[in-house]
């Protein structure tokens, strides 16, 4: 089945930004577990830290096939996701073998279209598939964004946030232009954000000026619980549903759903 032929279920969305500490994977592991509350979801570790199975619970020697196996196609399908302690949030778990793909594939064919390929032996399972990419535009944050249908940017409200953006707005157009037409920004969200902080309120205006209704309504605010939940190898619905973190998530993975709900599948 070429690329261009494929029929699949799911929407993926690429949760990506090449600025660390902006809060991608706090944001990849609580909105799949939000979205899992009514969908079936899927949550690709792209990342060679790990950190997104860390953050829910799977240890490294518990993580077996993952993406790596998923990228290099050297097991069965069937064995590169596994089930969390979230119901219907399954992960493809990340480890250091992630960090030498961009020297192993470089002289492949299809090189960039290795994700996609192997995310069309799922797809038809889950509603929803997240990538959570790591924080760089190289072959991975590349296959990433040929494999998904939109992006989710995380915004951290801190100052020179928007820099960052620009570039991978950018590189998104690349992409379109280059090996997905389909790929489009599914949404900036912002994160961090503190209401008493009056830089908060002019990153998030800056936001709103100039990119308009792709920043979402939803923002993440500071909140110990999400952080103390990552320690406990969580999400922070899990950890405490009642806190404002666990609040705002649940509102994001609403609103996502309704935006991703309003586009056109994506055809072939």
């Amino acid at each position: 089945m070429s690329s261009n032929d494929k029929i699949r279920a799911a929407r993926i969305i690429a949760v990506a930004n090449q600025k660390g500490g902006v809060g991608k994977t706090t944001t990849a592991i609580n909105l799949a577990s939000a979205l899992a509350g009514s969908k079936r979801v899927l949550l690709v570790d792209l990342d060679p830290q790990g950190n997104a199975s860390t953050g829910l619970g799977v240890g490294y020697d518990q993580r077996g096939n993952g993406s790596y196996a998923a990228l290099m196609q050297e097991a069965p399908a069937a064995s590169w996701a596994r089930e969390t302690s979230v119901e219907n949030l399954h992960i493809i778990t990340a480890d250091n073998d992630l960090a030498g793909v961009e020297i192993e594939l470089i002289a492949s064919e299809r090189r960039e279209y290795r994700l996609q390929e192997a995310l069309q032996q799922l797809a038809s399972q889950y509603d929803f598939i997240l990538i959570d990419c790591p924080p760089s535009l190289g072959i991975l944050t590349l296959n990433a964004l040929v494999a998904a249908d939109g992006v989710l940017v995380p915004l951290q409200c801190e100052f020179f946030a928007l820099e960052g953006i620009s570039q991978l707005v950018r590189t998104v157009e690349r992409v379109r232009r280059a090996f997905n037409a389909d790929l489009h920004i599914a949404g900036i969200v912002l994160t961090m954000y503190d209401r008493r902080n009056n830089l908060s309120e002019l990153v998030a205006a800056d936001a709103r000026s100039f990119f308009g209704e792709q920043v979402l309504q939803t923002v993440i605010p500071r909140n110990i619980r999400i952080s103390e939940a990552q320690s406990h190898g969580c999400s922070v619905l899990e950890y405490d549903r009642r806190s404002s973190g666990a609040t705002a998530y649940g509102m994001l993975a609403d609103e996502l759903a309704a935006r991703v709900a309003a586009r056109p599948e994506r055809k072939g």
